[in-house]
């Protein structure tokens, strides 16, 4: 199977959430889904805060708006926890810390794409970023690629 380049956001994120380091991003119970504890996220991953890691930084951006500004870019859906969400008809069950379904530092977030899955790394190459060119490709009902990035930095 083809896996895309690390600087990609998409392989970024997988690697995040696949991560034993990384504790502010986990797969949702059936691994369709992704859960995103955003205060942790800022400190963990996007130097914001008090226990702010000095290390290389992984994204251009201290603003977790723009993180899910770049994963709705990329297609992943925000999954509200209702009965009716995408989860096959049911509510989603939030990876837990402690038995809690909530994390303490700030809101928690479930994202979904359908070619983002635990078990299925090969996906990955399918997700395509949605700028106004690449939509009009597929609307046109042409193949959408993956351009090589400006730069290599995470």
């Amino acid at each position: 199977p083809v896996i895309p380049r690390p600087c990609t956001f998409p392989m970024k994120l997988w690697l995040l959430v696949n991560s034993p380091c990384v504790d502010s991003v986990r797969w949702d119970a059936r691994g369709e889904g992704l859960f995103i504890d955003q205060g942790l996220f800022e400190q963990e991953l996007l130097g914001v805060g008090p226990s702010a890691a000095g290390e290389e930084e992984l994204f251009k951006t201290k603003n977790f708006g723009s993180i899910v500004r770049q994963l709705n870019l990329y297609g992943f859906y925000k999954v509200a926890a209702s009965p009716t969400s995408r989860a096959a008809g049911s509510r989603p069950r939030p990876a837990t810390l402690m038995g809690d379904t909530t994390y303490a530092d700030g809101p928690l977030h479930h994202f979904w794409n359908p070619h983002f899955r635990f078990d299925r790394p090969d996906l990955l190459v399918k997700i395509r970023r949605l700028t106004k060119a690449n939509k009009e490709k597929l609307d046109a009902g042409l193949e959408v690629t993956s351009r090589m990035p400006d730069d290599l930095q995470y």
